[in-house]
């Protein structure tokens, strides 16, 4: 399973850290207790590591939750640094009983380790709360990073201005240390006036250009990212600012080997059903980050992902519905579609296509009957550069043939600004299982959840143009 998911529970949010030649994925394990303020205990944080994101190893809980009056019941979101010899665990502490009317207070909270990312020792003399002007309750996800070796500690967390529009308060703030124990207030990192608040704040360097990552669920539920020329900013938008959709929440970063990658989580939906909302936690995911000129950020699987699937087979196509025998053979100026057989719910599917000039759409059905009807689909459109998924039959509204829920034309907490010009495109779907990863040119990336599966076809379409198909395979 290459989205890994513990055998109780689920994936909440993944702190990354690299070190002894493993990468350390920490995160916070969601037993989704019927009521969280009732129980007996509150959520830690596990860990399981790795080398290739294949072959992982649990090693369970590694940073119990609090007891029941204790201010880290709950221990959220936060960072693992290491000073020397020494390695340093901040962490959100949260509970649920404590506070007052307006909600329980979040505080950042301490713990160490002699060097085995396994086996902490919490420090609650070095627990601290928010300072003056920023909201008790919103005062979480604490990321440490140096901008250099010689400069003192930072310190960045999601916070909130007291006082402030509740929509635009969120604040990234910033404090400073130079032992990992003493805190003192600085100018904030940033303040975007525009979000309730940035989740999970993530800064690295890499080359000429720095990046904070942050998560936001004020316009979308999805991770963004800014960039700069030095680690105090101006942070500015690069044209694609997202480096993903809905179902890959909280990403962090983490550096190994020299390249990048970020993990975050593909989210269940409720009663396992592709109509339920979305909730919170799932399954562990990863894409590899790679670097353009203009500093924005390109996502693909990485290669030992890919890799782990070595074998590879064909897909046979039969047309459907009065297609040309193969795609390519003429030019279409309606909708066309090519069945093959069934694919395992584990496997990777590889689409290359040349796009013809003018091509509205194009794409892959997955999960498919056998006559492409009733089909998960992922589906590009040049004219409109863009990714989506969508899915038919869709939804009713009532029993008249116009009671269909045409008026949602995709799944839109989904959709992806993709570059998508006339001539060679590839597109790579990893499925394992209920989650699956569409990735473009190795530069757009789509992660996605669907429940009901169907009977498991792989198909290709093209609407109002032509696609040369170059190859389509599977490989598990």
């Amino acid at each position: 399973m290459i989205h890994w998911r513990p055998s109780s529970g689920f994936v909440g949010d993944v702190i990354p850290f690299s070190h002894a030649g493993r990468i350390w994925l920490f995160y916070l394990l969601d037993e989704r207790p019927e009521d969280p303020t009732a129980g007996a205990s509150g959520m830690p944080w596990a860990l399981v590591s790795t080398t290739d994101f294949v072959q992982y190893t649990d090693h369970g809980v590694v940073l119990p939750a609090g007891d029941r009056d204790a201010v880290d019941f709950d221990c959220y979101t936060g960072s693992v640094v290491a000073d020397g010899s020494r390695l340093h665990l901040f962490y959100t502490g949260h509970n649920p009983r404590l506070g007052d009317g307006d909600g329980s207070f979040q505080v950042v909270c301490h713990a160490v380790s002699d060097g085995d990312p396994t086996q902490w020792t919490k420090q609650p003399a070095l627990t601290f709360g928010a300072p003056a002007g920023f909201v008790p309750q919103d005062w979480r996800d604490p990321f440490v990073y140096r901008t250099a070796a010689d400069q003192p500690w930072q310190m960045v967390l999601a916070a909130r201005y007291v006082d402030a529009p509740d929509r635009r308060c969120g604040v990234v703030a910033r404090l400073t240390s130079t032992d990992l124990e003493q805190w003192t207030p600085a100018e904030p990192l940033w303040e975007p006036h525009r979000f309730i608040t940035q989740e999970c704040p993530d800064v690295f360097q890499w080359g000429d250009w720095w990046y904070l990552v942050y998560s936001e669920f004020t316009d979308a539920f999805q991770t963004r990212y800014r960039i700069a020329r030095g680690p105090s900013g101006p942070w500015l938008a690069p044209g694609r600012d997202t480096v993903d959709g809905r179902a890959f929440y909280a990403a962090k970063s983490v550096s190994f080997q020299g390249r990048r990658f970020f993990i975050g989580w593909i989210p269940t939906k409720q009663g396992d059903s592709d109509a339920g909302r979305w909730q919170w936690a799932g399954d562990l995911a990863v894409l590899e980050a790679h670097q353009e000129d203009d500093g924005t950020l390109a996502f693909g699987l990485p290669a030992e992902v890919v890799a782990a699937y070595s074998d590879v087979q064909d897909v046979k196509l039969s047309p459907l519905g009065g297609a040309d025998a193969e795609p390519g053979q003429g030019a279409i100026d309606r909708y066309a579609a090519w069945i093959g057989d069934a694919v395992p719910e584990h496997c990777l599917i590889t689409l290359t296509v040349d796009v013809e000039a003018g091509t509205q759409s194009f794409g892959l059905l997955l999960h498919a009957s056998a006559d492409g009807e009733d089909a998960t689909v992922v589906r590009l459109e040049p004219q409109r550069n863009r990714l989506v998924l969508d899915h038919w039959p869709r939804g009713r509204t009532g029993p008249a043939q116009w009671q269909v829920d045409g008026d949602v034309p995709h799944a839109v907490e989904l959709e992806r600004p993709c570059p998508l010009p006339p001539g060679p495109h590839t597109v790579r779907v990893l499925l394992d299982g209920t989650s699956g990863q569409a990735v473009v040119d190795n530069r757009v990336a789509l992660s996605f959840r669907r429940h009901e599966l169907g009977a498991g076809h792989v198909g290709l379409f093209v609407t109002d143009g032509a696609v040369n198909l170059r190859q389509l395979t599977t490989a598990s």
